[in-house]
C-alpha cells in the first residue's frame, strides 16, 4: 500500500471517530463546542510556538509562501470572475468562495507532520502565516459585499489580529529572529500540550459534519469541492514548479491546497450573513471526498 495512503489513513480515522462519538453523544453534547475551542485557542498555539522556535528556514521559505499566496489569489478571483455563470445568490457564493479557499488547519497540520519530514513544522508555519490572513481578508470582504449582514476593514483586522493562530506564528518566528530559545521547562510543557491537539482537532472536525441535505444542494458542493480539492493543488503545483520548490517544500504547498475547507467557515458564513447551510454542506462534502482526493493529488504531483 502507498506511503501516503499509510499516511493518510490514520488522520481520517480521527475525523471518522469523532463522528461516531457525537453520533452516539458521548461523552456529552457540551464536549465538542469546549474541546475545539480549547484546542484552538491553547492546544494549537501551544504546539506551533514549541515547534517553530528554534528551526532553521531557507530560501525555500519564500517560494512557498509566494506559491500559496498566488494560487489562492488566482483561484479567488476566478471565481469573482465566474460569479454570474454559477446562478447563485450572495449569500450562497460565499459559502462557494470560503469553500474554495479555506484550509482546515487540523487536517493540514496533520498530513504535513506525517507525510513532510522533520521540517514540517517550519513548512507548516510558512504556509499559515501566509494562508491565514490572505484567506480571512479575502473572505471577510467577500461575505461584506455578497452576505446579507456586510462587515467591513475593522472587522478583518480584529479577526487577524485576534487570530491564536497567526499570533503563536509570529511568536514563534520571533523567537528564531532574535536567536532567542525557551526555556527546558517552558518548552517541555508546551510540547506537551502540543500532542495532544493533532488528535482533538480531528476528533472535533468529525464531530461537526452534518450529512443531511448534500445532494440539494449540488451546484455549490461540487464547485467549492472541486476548485478546492483539485484545482487549487494543480495551480500550486504549477507555480511550486515556476518559483523552483524543492520535493518538501513543493509537498508542503500541495497539502496546504488539497485539505478540505475549515470548519470556521461555518462560523464566519453565521455572522456575517452567508449561507451557512450550504457552508455545512460544504465542509462535509469535502472532509468526505478529500480523504480520496488528497491521496491521488500527492500520489500524482508529489515527489
Amino acid at each position: 500500500m502507498s506511503p501516503i495512503i499509510l499516511a493518510v489513513i490514520p488522520i481520517f480515522g480521527l475525523i471518522f471517530l469523532g463522528f461516531i462519538l457525537r453520533r452516539f453523544e458521548f461523552p456529552g453534547p457540551g464536549f465538542w463546542p469546549i474541546s475545539e475551542r480549547l484546542t484552538y485557542y491553547v492546544l494549537f498555539p501551544a504546539l506551533l510556538v514549541s515547534g517553530l522556535s528554534g528551526r532553521s528556514f531557507d530560501e525555500s521559505a519564500l517560494g512557498l509562501a509566494m506559491t500559496l499566496f498566488v494560487a489562492v489569489s488566482l483561484v479567488a478571483a476566478a471565481l469573482i470572475v465566474f460569479r454570474p455563470l454559477l446562478k447563485l445568490d450572495g449569500p450562497a457564493f460565499t459559502s462557494v468562495f470560503q469553500g474554495a479557499i479555506r484550509p482546515n488547519t487540523y487536517v493540514g497540520l496533520s498530513a504535513a507532520a506525517a507525510l513532510l519530514g522533520p521540517d514540517w513544522m517550519a513548512l507548516s508555519g510558512v504556509a499559515l502565516l501566509t494562508l491565514i490572513p490572505l484567506v480571512n481578508v479575502l473572505c471577510v470582504l467577500v461575505l461584506s459585499k455578497y452576505g446579507n449582514n456586510g462587515g467591513g476593514l475593522k472587522r478583518t483586522v480584529m479577526e487577524l489580529v485576534k487570530n491564536p493562530l497567526i499570533l503563536a506564528c509570529a511568536i514563534g518566528f520571533l523567537l528564531n529572529g532574535f536567536g532567542l530559545v525557551l526555556p527546558v521547562v517552558l518548552n517541555d510543557l508546551l510540547t506537551i500540550m502540543g500532542k495532544a491537539a493533532l488528535p482533538l482537532g480531528l476528533l472535533a472536525v468529525g464531530a461537526g459534519l452534518r450529512f443531511e441535505g448534500v445532494g440539494d444542494q449540488a451546484v455549490p458542493v461540487v464547485v467549492a469541492s472541486v476548485a478546492h480539492l483539485i484545482v487549487l493543488p494543480v495551480v500550486a503545483y504549477g507555480f511550486a514548479i515556476l518559483f523552483g520548490l524543492d520535493g518538501v517544500s513543493r509537498d508542503a504547498a500541495l497539502i496546504y491546497t488539497a485539505i478540505p475547507v475549515s470548519v470556521s467557515a461555518f462560523i464566519l458564513a453565521r455572522q456575517m450573513g452567508g449561507d451557512h447551510r450550504v457552508m455545512a454542506l460544504i465542509i462535509t462534502a469535502q472532509t468526505v471526498v478529500s480523504m480520496v482526493t488528497l491521496p491521488l493529488v500527492l500520489g500524482f504531483l508529489g515527489r
